[in-house]
């Protein structure tokens, strides 16, 4: 009899089907492989063909599978296709080239071998799983379906084997649902429709309440939507469904929501996904069964502690779906306590073979313990500090390799508000803990609207509970607050992954998804309102609270100190106000990489003087208005210095055009018009305002970023200078006298010819000099130098060294000079250029270092060559960002420069880069 077809979704036709990922190619010619590559690997039963090593070929799952196989803990047997497979999948059309599926039959009839039971035999069935498994772990993002194998014919088998009807059917609903959504592409509340309403009509709360004829009556309203939705019947023959379920495995690689993963966490998008085929053991045969996730500690603080959670007579999708709420896993040990004792031995092994936290799924099949996944484990920042450190005095790993298990972007996860612990507020209702840190935010149902609102609104995200398919709002969201699920759900697991602040689990909460609004008791919050949320401890809070700064101390401040001891390269401060520099000093910086003087005018007492000196008609009048400046100027240099300590401030002089510090013209014409002719004051007002208005059309420049700014503005206002100079010095001289010792280092911006700097420098020196003789101080040194930030001034660096003492390169200046990009008008397309791999990342945010990159490598060689001892670092944005500074770490730059609140950040990636590059250690895990 022949075996009816069901068609699977519609093939994606063209590279454009999947973006950013693995490229779709047409089956015109026949591609080509080799035979005698290896594309499975069968693991179970004592035995391995592959191990821990292989997470290229056979992803992060397949490998740790074959690897605990290999090691003798209680794996069900099963196979791993490979990524390879994959590749060639999309490369021959998305379609498996015949010779490698052909082989897939002898690597089913190697399970059969091992369990005893027969793919399709209506009189012993062999059950099996189909899951993905990338190289990097993807909780959530691609597609698993379990129970396969099963149809009319051998449903009444294993129900016969099993002595329990009931668990057959159970089992095929599963299997129908779950492959009518992975495979076929059908709304999964589709069958969560049907299953609701049979425990409404039948007046039960648990899936498990229902019985035979419920189930039977939902298989068959499960197989007439398959039919509806895809005009064919639901395929019965079980090889038609392991092959249509492998392929839309293969396929899940493309799904929007692993794109929009693998875009968020740098994930390449060509390594493609392995597929893991595996016999079924089985949770929901009774009380002796169940499932369950956990971690060999505690993924959230870190503590030392056996962390997780199961499900008595249930699957594992169960869990991980937050469909019901599980216990912890201590109440095993009263369920099932030689099981319990028999898990906390596998786990505490794997963790000891690992040298990591462990992420780990089992099963309990009947008494029985199964191990179905390990992973290093996806942890919060906080914890994997913890993690690191205790794990280097377990002496299970090096102090460079807990460094290196840090991702240095997440310690800001570190540094930012928690709850005040003074505050006063309403606790509405509380859910799990299941990520820590707070967060107030306008509530959204969606995670459109979550999106939509984000640019402009700190948003909570409130769900009944997460699915893969939310991810970019959650990635937008400022917290996220789910009715459903526990610690180890969906939400929990990603929340923790992104940083985000999570509570889960919080039943009390009741989501009304259609009028967009959740209840509490009598209490209604509805779209737009405010709620805060602390992870920490669970809490839903009504409006907004009040947050404190963490302390940093403990096992950071020892983890902080490990990489000072590591790193080369120095690391300072952007900061311009005493309150940044004493931020920036407690995080660990070493010095002031940047303050913009430029800042300090814009305070609401110096601005109309500031007008005041660009309106000035003569060198007398502008003069009048600097000598009113200089005292301000004194006054926050002073502050400077002293904060700091005796460590190095680097001070830029005047950097903006002049008529960033005038009004608006709109707004000028607009008290124009707005002047009352009957004033008294009229006459004068008009004038000032048609003197500004004049002013402005003056300085107005079509291209400001090119203009009358930097250096350009220092040789024509030469007084400019002469003023900053003088409340430098002045401030440096009435430090020293006071024995505060003091470093000033002068740097002229936007030079781009050594004449430029020269001219600059001659000023400097000479108020200087005056400065120093009228205080009468001897042995105070100052430094003079200059910011790269035009392409000239790399190219010429040998000639402008000849005169500077030092260079900090200016890289957001020279990112746009050098690639033509404005910075402020870019991200129109900067965001496109990324999602079609025009560029791979923001130019603004990471370095180009095949370009701007090796401009700074040849401005800093060509000025060393003519000055040996020259100071060379970093002021721009990229300071900051770690994958700049491993750049800059090997070009052999002195320092780094970034805000207060990325020191931590910088010091860190400057000893993982130091580590990376003496070749101590090959890599890390841990937060990534």
């Amino acid at each position: 009899m022949a075996v009816k077809k069901v068609s699977a979704p519609k093939k994606p036709a063209g590279p454009k089907a999947a973006p950013k990922s693995l490229s779709v190619k047409s089956k015109a010619s026949p591609i080509k492989f080799s035979s005698d590559e290896k594309h499975y690997y069968f693991f179970g039963n004592g035995r391995a063909d592959g191990n821990a090593t292989m997470k290229d070929l056979l992803g992060g799952k397949g490998a740790n599978l074959a690897e605990m196989a290999s090691i003798g803990i209680p794996v069900p047997p099963g196979f791993t296709i490979t990524t390879s497979v994959c590749k060639l999948y999309y490369e021959n059309g998305m379609e498996v080239p015949k010779p490698i599926d052909k082989e897939m039959e002898k690597q089913i009839g190697l399970i059969e071998q091992a369990c005893g039971m027969k793919f399709g035999d209506p009189a012993n069935p062999l059950l099996v799983s189909v899951r993905s498994g990338a190289k990097f772990s993807m909780p959530g993002m691609m597609d698993t379906i379990l129970n396969l194998g099963l149809n009319e014919q051998t449903i009444e088998g294993l129900a016969k084997k099993t002595n329990n009807q009931r668990f057959a059917l159970d089992n095929y609903r599963r299997f129908i649902s779950m492959f009518g959504n992975v495979v076929l592409g059908i709304d999964k509340e589709l069958f969560e429709e049907v299953i609701s309403e049979k425990k409404h009509e039948r007046r039960v709360k648990q899936d498990s309440s229902l019985q035979v004829n419920d189930l039977k009556d939902i298989v068959k309203r499960y197989k007439q939507i398959i039919k509806r939705k895809t005009g064919e019947a639901f395929p019965d023959e079980p090889w038609q469904q392991l092959r249509m379920a492998r392929d839309a495995v293969f396929r899940s690689w493309n799904n929007p929501r692993a794109i929009s993963y693998r875009r968020m966490n740098g994930i390449p998008a060509d390594l493609g996904t392995a597929v893991n085929i595996q016999a079924m053991v089985f949770g929901n045969m009774g009380n002796t069964s169940g499932t369950g996730v956990g971690f060999t500690r505690n993924p959230a603080t870190g503590a030392k502690e056996f962390y997780g959670e199961f499900l008595i007579n249930a699957q594992g999708e169960d869990v991980v779906a937050g469909i019901r709420t599980p216990q912890p896993i201590s109440e095993l040990q009263s369920e099932l306590p030689e099981v319990f004792k028999q898990l906390k031995d596998i786990t505490s092994r794997l963790e000891k073979h690992y040298r990591d936290l462990q992420d780990f799924e089992f099963t309990i099949q009947e008494g029985k313990l199964y191990m179905l996944q390990t992973r290093n484990g996806k942890r919060t920042v906080q914890s994997a500090v913890k993690i690191a450190v205790d794990m280097v005095k377990e002496k299970l790993i090096s102090k460079e390799e807990a460094l290196l298990r840090i991702e240095p972007a997440q310690i800001d996860q570190l540094l930012h508000p928690m709850i005040d612990p003074k505050a006063k507020y309403d606790v509405i209702a509380k859910g799990l803990a299941a990520s820590p840190g707070a967060a107030s935010g306008h509530v959204y149902f969606t995670a459109e609207d979550a999106v939509k609102h984000s640019n402009k609104l700190s948003t909570i995200l409130v769900r009944e509970e997460t699915n893969p398919d939310d991810i970019e709002g959650m990635n937008a969201a400022s917290g996220i607050l789910t009715a459903r699920g526990g610690m180890t759900s969906h939400a929990a697991v990603v929340a923790r992954g992104m940083g985000k602040c999570c509570v889960t689990g919080a039943e009390a909460v009741r989501v009304n998804l259609q009028k967009k609004q959740f209840s509490v008791g009598k209490l209604t919050i509805k779209e737009g309102e405010i709620v805060t949320l602390n992870g920490s401890t669970g809490e839903i809070i009504l409006g907004d609270v009040p947050t404190i700064e963490p302390e940093l101390s403990g096992e950071f401040s020892e983890l902080m100190t490990w990489a000072d001891e590591y790193r080369r390269l120095r690391v300072r401060a952007n900061a311009d106000i005493p309150r940044d520099a004493a931020q920036a000093i407690k995080f660990g910086a070493e010095g002031i990489g940047l303050c913009r003087t430029e800042h300090m005018f814009f305070a609401e007492d110096r601005v109309p003087i500031v007008q005041q000196m660009i309106l000035a008609d003569t060198p007398e009048a502008r003069q009048a208005a600097l000598d009113k400046l200089l005292p301000f100027q004194k006054k926050d240099f002073k502050g400077l210095f002293d904060t700091m300590k005796g460590l190095p401030v680097t001070i830029r002089t005047l950097d903006p055009p002049l008529h960033e510090f005038l009004p608006k013209k709109e707004e000028v014409e607009a008290r124009l018009k707005a002047l009352d002719p009957k004033s008294d004051e009229y006459e004068e007002d008009l004038a000032d305002l048609q003197k500004t208005l004049k002013r402005i059309s003056e300085l107005h420049e079509l291209n400001p970023m090119l203009g009358h700014r930097g250096c350009r503005l220092g040789i024509t206002y030469p007084e400019i200078t002469e003023m900053q100079v003088r409340a430098i010095m002045e401030a440096a001289c009435e430090l020293h006298r006071n024995k505060i010792e003091v470093h000033p280092e002068i740097m002229i911006p936007l030079v781009g010819h050594i004449n430029e700097f020269k001219n600059q420098k001659e000023l400097v020196v000479r108020v200087a000099n005056e400065v120093m003789a009228r205080y009468k101080v001897k042995g105070l040194t100052y430094m003079i130098g200059t910011m790269i930030e035009i392409p000239r001034a790399a190219v010429t660096a040998g000639e402008i060294a000849s005169e500077a003492e030092f260079f900090s390169f200016g890289t957001n200046d020279l990112t746009q000079m050098t690639m033509g990009f404005s910075r402020d008008d870019a991200g129109k397309f900067l965001k496109y250029y990324q999602e079609h791999n025009v560029l791979p990342q923001d130019p603004f945010v990471s370095i180009d270092q095949a370009g701007v990159g090796q401009l700074v490598k040849m401005g800093k060689e060509r000025g060393r060559e003519a000055r040996a001892d020259l100071k060379v670092g970093v002021c721009g944005e990229h300071g900051g960002d770690p994958d700049s500074i491993d750049f800059f770490h090997q070009i052999g730059l002195d320092y780094i420069s970034c805000s207060p609140y990325r020191v931590p950040i910088a010091r860190m990636a400057a000893a993982q880069a130091a580590i990376k590059m003496a070749g101590k250690v090959k890599s890390g895990s841990g937060t990534k």
